[in-house]
């Protein structure tokens, strides 16, 4: 019997340019609405209208760099229906507002992506360590030229600014630290490192990995340490919205050790 979640999901990435509801997904998989969305909350990380938005956001970050389109066409173009709810959700889940996100292939381009360690807002909060490894099918649509990010986020799917959250060198290892008490997901993601700005920010291959339980940062546990597996994801998993090279360039950087340093009296 096929997985109800993953039929749910097909139905949802093939029609989420459509004007779907949960109705009409429950209908498809023969679930009553409230079960289906429990299972698939469960199996996937998000509910979902989540999915849906995800995907018709994925689409929206395409057509914000393909052409020079409103952004209210944009909104309806993607399904929705209010150009306040779109950009808001948009901002929210990308890190950065439409227009913005239209800018950073400029911006980019005069300041590339380079390893780098975002620490949490504790200054002696908990550290969570390990290693990326990808598979050989990861390296291969990668083309062996592979950015690594990952980071920790309060939810299952990665969504707005990570709570700590690095770059990679080409060891694979990191050390994420500064990290406030509570429970967090690890999740990591990998972009061909050679690609244009453009296909860095809206990736052909969903390359992903994480850790399959929450890592619980607290006094008595501050220390965790989690090995990460990437590998090519499904065309109809979630796509990974969050503007993660703009985080990483120089200018960020230096934006963020400006905001460090005492203001002057």
């Amino acid at each position: 019997m096929p997985d109800v979640a993953t039929e749910a999901a097909r139905f949802i990435t093939a029609h989420s340019a459509e004007r779907i509801k949960l109705t009409d997904v429950a209908d498809h998989v023969g679930y009553s609405p409230f079960h289906l969305a429990r299972s698939f909350e469960r199996q996937l990380g998000m509910p979902p209208g989540q999915f849906l938005a995800a995907h018709r956001f994925q689409r929206a970050k395409q057509l914000l760099l393909a052409d020079d389109d409103r952004i209210i066409d944009i909104c309806f173009a993607v399904g929705f229906t209010s150009v306040g709810t779109f950009t808001r959700r948009f901002t929210a889940d990308v890190g950065v507002c439409p227009t913005a996100f239209r800018r950073l292939p400029d911006s980019l381009a005069d300041a590339p992506p380079k390893p780098v360690h975002i620490p949490g807002s504790v200054a002696r909060g908990g550290i969570v360590t390990g290693t990326v490894h990808l598979s050989a099918a990861a390296l291969a649509a990668l083309r062996d030229t592979a950015a690594v990010y990952v980071g920790l986020f309060p939810r299952r799917a990665p969504r707005g600014i990570p709570i700590s959250g690095s770059l990679l060198d080409e060891t694979g290892d990191f050390a994420l630290t500064g990290i406030p008490p509570g429970n967090y997901w690890l999740l990591s993601t990998a972009f061909a490192a050679r690609a244009e700005a453009p296909a860095q920010l809206v990736p052909a291959w969903n390359v992903v990995g994480g850790s399959p339980r929450p890592v619980r940062v607290s006094a008595r546990a501050p220390w965790h340490h989690r090995d990460v597996h990437l590998d090519v994801a499904a065309e109809w998993t979630a796509p990974v919205l969050v503007a993660l090279p703009p985080l990483a360039s120089p200018i960020a950087q230096d934006r963020r050790r400006q905001s460090r340093q005492p203001a002057l009296h």
